[in-house]
């Protein structure tokens, strides 16, 4: 008898490195992805179950698809999404990346199982599409208010340029309307940033609801301070590629001064923040979620050692890898070739 099908599918998480959170507003930014990977496994079996973390879970039928508060709620929504899988399965996950440490590790997660079960299914996706289903689930099935960055690092990874001109509002296109991903990998010879994460565990949609709450109803304050971040992007991105790492330290600086009056930050984030300036970074702003989550700081050297050291010094409770590393992809799937073209890698 042939063995159990077996499909393994990470995701990465990401950093955010300027122009964050404009994904939320029709704004740019650079990301970039971090060595911490979301991973899912499915095996076949006679039910389809969930499990994480020593928990499982059996869902006998579309109804036990419904939001718990639990921690399967995020394989339901993609489930809910996708349809019944065939043939039934073990759905089991693990990951590297803090939830609500502002690395986007729920979408990580998301996007794996999203590209697990397609995979599963034999139905091949575009990246572009993928990273627009996965925000669709986040937005709409589980109800987080968030942008679009988070979503298309996951897909990509690498280091990335993402345009999303025409997307403020999140509303549904017939054609769709993608966002423009550029990869700056190999165009940038070093990336002397480095990662502070501040331990307090923050939902990132709770940070940014009740300023996108003024931003639609047209505070003028928000409404030029988003602009004005998704500017520094665009030019971050040419000092970037001038090795002007003075230049994009001071972008860096001023799009966290922006979202700091906006009540984006928090008295964690800026213990971190003032240490890394102190220790001779050239900037630091948040690199998501806010109110607690991870801060970003730019070191003057290709060696971020002693950066690290200070932000440990400082209360960091980890300084993870930013790196730009593939993004979802299919490690193994024991039901197919290397080269099998129907899991759309």
């Amino acid at each position: 008898m042939p063995l159990p099908r077996r499909l393994v599918v990470s995701a990465p998480g990401r950093a955010g490195v300027l122009g964050n959170p404009t994904d939320q507003y029709g704004g740019s930014q650079i990301s970039c992805s971090v060595r911490l990977r979301a991973r899912v496994t499915l095996v076949e079996g006679p039910r389809l179950v969930l499990a994480t973390s020593d928990q499982e879970c059996t869902i006998a039928g579309p109804h036990e698809l419904e939001l718990r508060r639990d921690p399967f709620d995020l394989a339901r929504a993609v489930l809910a999404e996708v349809g019944p899988l065939s043939p039934c399965c073990r759905i089991e996950w693990t990951s590297e990346i803090p939830l609500q440490g502002g690395l986007a590790g729920s979408t990580a997660l998301v996007v794996a199982l999203l590209q697990a079960c397609l995979a599963w299914q034999r139905r091949a996706t575009r990246p572009h599409t993928l990273a627009e289903l996965a925000r669709h689930i986040e937005w709409t099935r589980i109800g987080v208010v968030c942008g679009f960055g988070d979503q298309y690092m996951a897909v990509f990874g690498g280091l990335r340029y993402l345009d999303f001109r025409g997307k403020a509002h999140g509303e549904v296109f017939d054609p769709p309307r993608y966002a423009t991903v550029e990869a700056l990998d190999g165009l940038v010879p070093a990336l002397p940033f480095a990662l502070g994460v501040t331990g307090v565990r923050h939902s990132s949609g709770s940070v940014h609801e009740p300023i996108r709450e003024r931003w639609l109803a047209g505070d003028a304050e928000i409404v030029a301070g988003y602009a004005r971040m998704a500017e520094l992007a665009r030019e971050g991105k040419v000092a970037l590629l001038n090795d002007d790492l003075r230049r994009f330290g001071e972008l860096m600086n001023e799009n966290h001064a922006i979202q700091r009056s906006f009540g984006g930050s928090g008295e964690s984030n800026e213990t971190l923040i003032a240490a890394a300036l102190r220790a001779g970074a050239l900037g630091a702003k948040l690199a998501g979620a806010g109110d607690g989550g991870t801060i970003i700081a730019l070191w003057p050297e290709a060696d971020v050692t002693p950066l690290t050291r200070a932000l440990r010094a400082a209360g960091a409770v980890a300084t993870p890898e930013m790196a730009p590393v593939p993004g979802v992809r299919v490690e193994e799937d024991s039901a197919a070739g290397p080269e099998d073209p129907r899991l759309g890698r």
